[in-house]
């Protein structure tokens, strides 16, 4: 009888583990900023959302953020890591993403490294993030201030990992850029050389204004640079990126 009851409740614990807290279904449509305890604004979360957007459509790292209840009865990094994978959160071979994971409930916080970002953030630069700027906001009751500091903390300590995709193009070759610099020089001394003949008037373009090779100072640059950076569109989705062991946790 004893070891019946203890194989029952071996059963039950295994049951209650494996349904009290399965991984959240990957968003639809996808979504960056995950808040399953509503505890940002609309306007926080949008503002969140769009800087992680922009960071993506630039670099190609995709950064989540995720905010449950609760990660009971599981640890808040097998948590994140099983919630990566899942999603597939990165590149498919780059393998760049990183889960951002707080549990209000359980006064955690963790982040989780895709295996291609383990160079650029290693373990003990994720739990300095977390203890030395996120926690602090987290202790005054600034949730979202420490949430947006922790993100630029992670995008400032992987800038330059995982850049666009480069151009195809072939690199400019540095023999011909020296060529046409000292062939523009020479082109700017024959010129002026015969604007000293007539008055000094040098050489200008059809509206009187002086010309310096190749172009005029009345060319107007960044008619439109308002709009550089701008106009990016939502987040595309996931792209199946892989998670190992990578990242740091913390409580508060």
């Amino acid at each position: 009888m004893t070891k019946f009851r203890y194989l029952l409740s071996f059963f039950l614990l295994i049951t209650l583990r494996l349904s009290a807290q399965e991984i959240p279904p990957r968003p639809s449509p996808p979504k960056l900023v995950n808040d399953l305890d509503n505890q940002l604004n609309p306007t926080e979360e949008a503002a969140l959302e769009q800087k992680l957007v922009a960071y993506n459509d630039s670099t190609s790292t995709q950064i989540v953020v995720v905010i449950v209840p609760t990660v009971e009865p599981y640890d808040i990094g097998d948590y994140a890591f099983k919630l990566g994978r899942e999603w597939g959160v990165g590149q498919e071979g780059k393998n760049n993403g990183i889960v951002l994971m707080w549990s209000p409930t359980d006064r955690k916080i963790f982040i989780a490294t895709g295996y291609g970002m383990e160079g650029a953030i290693p373990d003990a630069i994720a739990k300095r993030i977390i203890s030395q700027v996120i926690i602090p906001e987290f202790k005054n009751s600034m949730y979202y201030r420490g949430l947006d500091r922790g993100v630029d903390a992670i995008i400032q300590y992987a800038s330059g990992e995982y850049e666009a995709e480069p151009s195809n193009d072939e690199e400019f070759p540095a023999g011909t850029l020296f060529f046409i610099i000292a062939f523009i020089v020479i082109l700017i001394i024959i010129f002026r050389n015969r604007g000293g003949g007539s008055g000094g008037r040098g050489f200008r373009n059809s509206s009187g204004s002086p010309v310096i090779w190749p172009y005029s100072t009345h060319t107007s640059w960044g008619s439109s640079s308002g709009n550089l950076g701008g106009g990016s569109g939502g987040f595309g989705g996931f792209g199946g990126g892989s998670f190992g062991g990578g990242g740091a946790g913390g409580d508060y």
